[in-house]
């Protein structure tokens, strides 16, 4: 099984990575498998590639689904 996890881009370093963020944890990403990658945008990242950019929508729905397994978890960065 596969899990992709929602990360938000903080920033873009050049046109194939970017620097991106989840819960507390910023990583560098790769951005080669989506199109037009900008900050503030939500993805979704396995591997440690981005694979899909989510709506605003997706977006919010899935980082409030996260947040809230996070808290559920112990998560102690949970908001």
């Amino acid at each position: 099984m596969c899990l992709a996890v929602p990360h938000v881009i903080e920033s873009v370093l050049d046109g194939s990575r970017a620097v991106a963020v989840a819960g507390a944890v910023r990583t560098e990403i790769r951005t080669d498998l989506i199109e037009n990658a900008l900050p503030g945008d939500t993805v979704l990242v396995h591997a440690g590639f981005a694979i899909e950019k989510l709506s605003p929508e997706d977006s919010e729905e899935l980082l409030e689904l996260w947040s809230e397994l996070r808290r559920l978890s112990g998560d102690p960065f949970a908001q």
